[in-house]
């Protein structure tokens, strides 16, 4: 797929956040396919920023799985890996646990309201079929945990480990196997409210770990997720 028209999506004054966040998406829902060569001059156009900050973030992609660097030559859109997928998946999943375990004792009513509120969204938004939408507010859904835990580890360590993880949730989200995890988040809340942290971490593994009904040919693993 080219390389999007609309120039200068992005000022200079921004941060190299944003610069990642946008090449990061765009390889996330197809925008750029896997195998497709980034190239740097188009990405400045594109984006509206220098080279270092595009540097940086295909450095920051190549790390989180996404891109791979073909020494002397270019940067290419990392294929679908299933064994990267996996391992991925079992780190996002561990630390979810690890947020519920730490955040539940904290939680006041306020923060179970927002993860309530972030479910009612997510389950408006796979109905309506917006994947974009329930990627959010699955995302706020997990926040809470996350923000409130503690470790000021555990995000850096998910910054690292989902993007990965993106491109299988958005075909799940996609799906109308997806419904179940409204239910779970639900399940997440009570065991929350009722201040049950290895309930509630127990829950919040278990819902990453469904993921693994929407990886292609998981029949051929030789060891259960």
């Amino acid at each position: 797929m080219p390389t999007p028209s609309i120039q200068g999506v992005h000022k200079r004054s921004l941060l190299r956040d944003d610069v990642y966040q946008s090449l990061r998406d765009a390889i996330v829902d197809g925008t750029f396919a896997p195998g497709e060569r980034l190239k740097d001059t188009e990405l400045e156009q594109w984006l509206g920023v220098s080279r270092t900050p595009i540097r940086e973030a295909l450095l920051r992609l190549e790390r989180a799985g996404l891109a791979i660097a073909v020494p002397g030559r270019a940067t290419i859109v990392a294929p679908f890996d299933l064994a990267s997928t996996i391992s991925a998946q079992q780190v996002v999943a561990a630390m979810h646990e690890l947020a519920a375990r730490l955040a539940v004792p904290f939680l006041t009513a306020e923060r179970l309201a927002a993860m309530e509120e972030a479910n009612a969204r997510f389950a408006m938004a796979l109905k309506d079929q917006d994947v974009d939408a329930a990627l959010l507010a699955d995302d706020a859904f997990h926040d809470v945990f996350a923000a409130h835990c503690g470790n000021t580890v555990l995000p850096e360590v998910l910054e690292q480990s989902t993007p990965v993880l993106r491109r299988v949730e958005r075909v799940h989200f996609a799906s109308f196997a997806a419904r179940t995890s409204v239910s779970q988040h639900a399940e997440i809340i009570r065991f929350a409210r009722d201040g049950d942290a290895e309930g509630a971490a127990r829950a919040s593994r278990d819902n990453w770990l469904s993921l693994r009904y929407t990886l292609p040919y998981r029949g051929t693993l030789t060891e259960p997720l």
